[in-house]
Order: structure tokens, then C-alpha cells, then sequence
């Protein structure tokens, strides 16, 4: 006989799911709750499998178009752990010919250096959001949701028949309550060249209407191209450490990776790496690593010195200055009217005709004129010494008397002063003390060639340069500072000579650029933002190839409003899926006639609390 099964029994065993489900979510909540007040960024590992990570949404090239810079939580599959190559891997490898160890080593490398962040399954995915949303909902959690979470984003495996690639939650608040979650599915595509196997404008628009059955849509086209980077010579790619690229926003899209028109709102990216071999600054950057290399050893006690630029010794070329000063110069006056043909003529000798253009100055003094022979000879503190007491004893004697300019600050240029009125102090030329001379020397005539580009350009005034100009702190400190000097220089002459970016561009360039490094520490990974206007730049971009295009239709207001989108990109957004494709990963600066583009849609929808 049949036995119907008790109304209770299915009532209580619902009640003990739901019951274990909640205090899974509270659970879940209280971790993340825990990560959000903590200060630390580092990793949280739970139920040993999986990792949870605080970190900016902007890092995430996915996330990034719903998130930006806004702090986020990704859970991730737990890294790995990788064994550092040691003796079991030298055992294995000696039982196999030198060819195949050559090749176990090889593949050992790989699996070091190339382990990224890891999925988890979609169904893991799916439960993590299911938690999230339902310990920020006040009627079904105990929880205060006074302070709402973080956005939660979860890595999918692509193991659903959609191809997920992120599953994403946030919340939805009025004031500071929560009022709902906003959850976000991202799928992805391989490349493909072929623009019929594209999503159309019309089919993306058809996806939003089904999903959220909006009265109205607003359609938005985004796009980034690049102006400045890498580069391809003969199919080969060279990589730069440099990037200046430009991302448009209009409205009013037509058609799937249409031209931005000229009335977008464009924004440059701009990061410049210090030491491209394509940048006028280049000269100046190693006479900076030169500077730097002197600032390295009196903070370690160790030097790793340059190859010299020159054959001839540095106490020779310091000799036969002393000597072509001395035949030449009979009074100061005489010097002073000799000076400026004496450095175009050394300048002309020594320095290349683009660098020339930027930075020569015709009025390097004495000391700087001994600077730039000492920078390009020194190979010791042995060289530095003995070239310093050759000067010091010139001076002493008389047999020199150098001008040099009002403004020096340097150790050698007060004994230069002192020697007018024949009354030069002893300087004991031994420890750190002819490197801390020469370091002197190379800031002050640095930062004159730095003032003498910048005043001379009108992008700045005595004034704004106070900070990079104080004497008043360490050696150290100052070498610091002309560091953020010189980068900041890099960039703006980049734009001014490969963008033609006008003077009023360059002019906010440099405000922003001594705006930043005022209170922020070096960085030459930092993006500056420049707004412009497209029609200067059009010709940079309109017969080229996107890096990236989007369109997003989007229906709602404020914290209501859902949107769908669609990204087509020459690099996958996602780095922890490898796609199966038959095109290239990359076009640069549009060389392909028929490029590849990678698919990423991301869809949005809105769950309410009651």
C-alpha cells in the first residue's frame, strides 16, 4: 500500500534547507564583511579550494566596464601550489637525454611562471551569488545591512552552454539601505575575423527589451585606440613599456565598430616608461641613470658602474680641460665671452641632434661642462677623487679662474666662489665625500636643464617647481625628485613629438603631471588622463583599428538602471580561459586589413527586496 508521505515531514525538511542555506549566507557574509574592514589585500582561502581577493575592479578588464576603480571581492579557484625546481626535478630530469631534460626543465619553467588566476565551476559560481544576495536581503537575514558590501564577482569555467566567464553581484541601495542586488553574467567568444558571426546592433537591442521590457532604450558606443606603443617591423612585434591610447564615449550608435565621430568626449591614457631608445629624452635618461647610479652606491655601499662613454680616461679629459681653460682664459671676463662657443662646440661633439633640439643649453658653466667629462668617463671613486683634487688644485693655485653660474649650489661651486678671493677651505677628499660632489654637481645642472625646457616652453613657472628644485632635503630625496622630473618631462615631450598635442594640452599636461608627483611616490606604471578634442588626434585614428569597441544599450535611472552590452576587443578580456581560435591574439596599430576580435556580452538584471 501507497503511503502518502506527512505534510510536516516536507514542511520540516524545507525549513532545516532553508535554515542550512541561511547559515551558509551568514557565514559567507561574515567573511567578506571581515575582509571588507580589514586593511590587508590578501587572499582569504575558503573551503580550501577557493581564494577570495580584495581588490580594485579596474585591474579586471571585464569587471572594469561595470565597476571601475571601486573597491570589488573576486573568488577565484585557490592557486596551485608550485614546487620550486629542486632536487627531485634534477632526479627525473637525469634519466632522460639532454634533449628531453632541456625540455622537462622547459615545461617545469612554464608551469612556474605561467600559473594565472583559475575559474571555478559555473554551479560554484552560482551558489556564492545566491549567498551574497541573500545576506544582503533584511528580510531574510539577521544580518545589518546598514553597510553594504562590496561588489562580489566570481570566475566561471565557461562550463554552462552560455559561456559564462563572470558571474557578478552589487548591491542596490536608497540612502544607505539595501533595497536590492543587481547581478551581471558575462559571456565570452574566440576571435573571429568574420563581422557576420558578430552580434548585431539590433539583435543586442532585441536581448536588452526581452530581458527588462523597457519603454525607452539609451544606446552608448565606447571605444579605445592606440596612438603610441608597440610597434611591428617586418610582422615582428616590439613591445614597449610606453602606451598613450585615447577612449572615446558618444551616443547615437548606428552600426557595430563604427569610427568614433568627431563629437565624442575622448580621453588620452598616457603611461611612458623612462629609457624608450625612440625618445629625444633618451640621452637625458642615462645621464640620469648615471646620477642614479652614484645616489645607489652611498645608499648601499656598492656600485655597479656604466660603461663609459668615452675611450679617454677621466683624469686625462679633466686634465686637458684644465689645460684648455688655462690657455684660453686669461681673465674671467675673457672666459666668461669664451664660454658659450666652447660648450656648443663640446655639446655638438657629444650629443645627439634630437636631444640637442630639446634640452642643449648654451650656457653650461664650469662645473657642468666638468660634469658632463666625469659622467662619461668615471668607471670608479678612485677616478672621482683624483679628478676632483686636480680641480681643487687648480683653484687653489690660480691657475684657473672658472665662472660659473649665480645660482650653483654645489660643494665645488662655493670653492669656485672662495677661489675669487683666494681663500679656498681645505676639503679632504677621501669616503663618501667626492661622491656626494659629484652628485651635487649632476642635480644642479640637471635641474637647470629640466627649468630651462620647461620656463623656456611656458609650461610652468619657478614657482610650480619649488618642490623639484629644494635643496633643503637629502641627496637622496633630491635625486628622487628629479627622477619625478624627468618623467614628467618624458611624457610631455612624447606628446608634443609623436601626438603634435597643441600648447594648451601640453600647458594642463604638465599641471596635472606636477600636481601628482607632489604627494605620489614614483611610478611610472601611473596613467595620466588628458581630455581632448578627437579632431585633433583624427588623424591618428580614423583609418586605424580599435583595440577595443562597445556598445551598451541600457534602460532605467540611478541605481534602477540595467544594461547589456556588448565588447569586442583584439585581446581576450578574460585571462583565466584560454579560447579556442584559429586568428591571431592581437592586432597593432592596425596593419591587419581584416583584423580578429575577441566577444565579450555582459547582461544585468535586477532582483528587488520586498
Amino acid at each position: 500500500m501507497y503511503i502518502l508521505p506527512s505534510i510536516t515531514g516536507y514542511a520540516d525538511h524545507n525549513l532545516a534547507m532553508c535554515s542550512k542555506v541561511i547559515s551558509r549566507a551568514k557565514e559567507f557574509s561574515t567573511i567578506l564583511r571581515s575582509l571588507q574592514d580589514a586593511e590587508s589585500s590578501d587572499p582569504y582561502i575558503y573551503e580550501e579550494e577557493v581564494q577570495i581577493v580584495k581588490m580594485n575592479g579596474d585591474r579586471i578588464p571585464a569587471v572594469n566596464m561595470y565597476c571601475g576603480n571601486q573597491t570589488v571581492f573576486v573568488c577565484e579557484k585557490a592557486a596551485s601550489k608550485i614546487s620550486e625546481p629542486g632536487d627531485e626535478q634534477m632526479t627525473e630530469a637525469s634519466n632522460l637525454s639532454d634533449g628531453d631534460a632541456d625540455d622537462a626543465n622547459d615545461s617545469a619553467h612554464v608551469l612556474q611562471t605561467e600559473i594565472g588566476p583559475q575559474p571555478l565551476s559555473v554551479m560554484k559560481a552560482r551558489q556564492f551569488l545566491s549567498w551574497y544576495t541573500l545576506s544582503q536581503n533584511a528580510s531574510m537575514s539577521a544580518e545589518d545591512t546598514n553597510l553594504p558590501l562590496y561588489p562580489l564577482w566570481v570566475r566561471c569555467d565557461m562550463s554552462d552552454p552560455a559561456g559564462t566567464t563572470w558571474f557578478g553581484a552589487e548591491t542596490v541601495c536608497v540612502g544607505t539601505k539595501v533595497t536590492g542586488v543587481k547581478l551581471y553574467s558575462i559571456t565570452s567568444k574566440g576571435s573571429t575575423a568574420d563581422k557576420r558571426c558578430l552580434t548585431t546592433l539590433e539583435e543586442l537591442k532585441q536581448e536588452h527589451k526581452k530581458r527588462h521590457h523597457p519603454s525607452s532604450v539609451g544606446i552608448k558606443g565606447s571605444a579605445r585606440f592606440s596612438l603610441f606603443g608597440s610597434t611591428v617591423v617586418e610582422n615582428t612585434t616590439i613591445e614597449s613599456q610606453s602606451s598613450v591610447t585615447v577612449d572615446f564615449k558618444w551616443s547615437h550608435v548606428e552600426s557595430i565598430l563604427e569610427t568614433p565621430p568627431l563629437s565624442s568626449t575622448a580621453t588620452l591614457n598616457i603611461k611612458i616608461a623612462s629609457g624608450d631608445m625612440r625618445s629625444p629624452m633618451f640621452e637625458m635618461y642615462r645621464e640620469l641613470e648615471f646620477l642614479q647610479t652614484l645616489a645607489d652606491g652611498l645608499r648601499t655601499g656598492e656600485t655597479e658602474w656604466m660603461e663609459p662613454l668615452e675611450s679617454t680616461s677621466a683624469v686625462n679629459l679633466t686634465k686637458a680641460y684644465l689645460e684648455e681653460l688655462q690657455n684660453t682664459a686669461k681673465t674671467l671676463q675673457d672666459q666668461a665671452a669664451r664660454t658659450p662657443e666652447k660648450t656648443s662646440k663640446l655639446k655638438s661633439e657629444t650629443e645627439t641632434p634630437i636631444f640637442n633640439s630639446f634640452l642643449e643649453r648654451g650656457d653650461l658653466d664650469f662645473v657642468e661642462q666638468l660634469w658632463v667629462r666625469m659622467r662619461k668617463s668615471v668607471t670608479s671613486y678612485q677616478d672621482i677623487g683624483d679628478c676632483l683634487k686636480l680641480v681643487i688644485d687648480a683653484l687653489r693655485y690660480g691657475d684657473i679662474k672658472p665662472w660659473i653660474h649665480r645660482d650653483s649650489s654645489s660643494s665645488l661651486s662655493k670653492l669656485i666662489l672662495q677661489s675669487y678671493h683666494q681663500q679656498i677651505e681645505h676639503v679632504s677628499l677621501t669616503g663618501v665625500t667626492p661622491v656626494n660632489m659629484l652628485l651635487e654637481m649632476g642635480l644642479d645642472k640637471m635641474r637647470k636643464d629640466y627649468i630651462n625646457y620647461l620656463i623656456g616652453e611656458e609650461l610652468t613657472t619657478l614657482n610650480h617647481l619649488c618642490f623639484y628644485l629644494s635643496t633643503e632635503v637629502d641627496l637622496q630625496e633630491q635625486v628622487i625628485r628629479l627622477r619625478k622630473l624627468h618623467h614628467l618631462l618624458e611624457i610631455i615631450v612624447t606628446c608634443s613629438t609623436f601626438l603634435g598635442l597643441p600648447y594648451d594640452r601640453l600647458f594642463l599636461l604638465t599641471q596635472l603631471c606636477l600636481q601628482h608627483y607632489r604627494t605620489s611616490p614614483y611610478d611610472e606604471e601611473h596613467e595620466f588622463k588628458l581630455q581632448i578634442k578627437p579632431a585633433l588626434i583624427s588623424h591618428f585614428y580614423q583609418k586605424e583599428h580599435p583595440i577595443l569597441w562597445g556598445v551598451e544599450v541600457s534602460s532605467g535611472h540611478g541605481p534602477r538602471e540595467v544594461r547589456t552590452s556588448l565588447h569586442l576587443s583584439d585581446r581576450p578580456l578574460v585571462d583565466h580561459v584560454i579560447f579556442e581560435t584559429d586568428y591571431p591574439n592581437e592586432t597593432v596599430n592596425g596593419d591587419s586589413e581584416d583584423p580578429a576580435f575577441f566577444s565579450t556580452m555582459a547582461y544585468c538584471s535586477l532582483v528587488n527586496f520586498a
